[in-house]
């Protein structure tokens, strides 16, 4: 019983926010929804959150990229951006009214 309550409690960590760009919410339309997800989350982990945090939706298709760091400068100082993950998600069923631009 523990074990699927941490389970349960890591899909509702797994997606971080939505990305929200012109070219993701032009996807919007064609039912694609992007995600930043935790760097070791599996598709099949992403699919189970997504359907966890919106229900009523089944996830038809997950593809992720990998997002590295990049080196910037500000003035003198040298630093780095953090790395990270990213899905795309297609949903079949109703889109999701709070990712769609207004």
């Amino acid at each position: 019983m523990s074990k699927m309550k941490n389970n349960t409690e890591r899909l509702y960590d797994i997606i971080k926010r939505p990305i929200i760009t012109e070219k993701s919410m032009e996807a919007t339309t064609l039912q694609q929804y992007t995600f930043e997800v935790l760097k070791d989350a599996t598709k099949v982990e992403i699919a189970q959150a997504v359907e966890l945090a919106f229900p009523g939706r089944k996830v038809k298709k997950v593809r992720t990229v990998y997002m590295p760091s990049h080196t910037k400068r500000v003035g003198y100082t040298m630093g780095r951006t953090q790395s990270g993950k990213k899905a795309v998600v297609t949903i079949e069923g109703d889109p999701i009214e709070e990712l769609i631009g207004a």
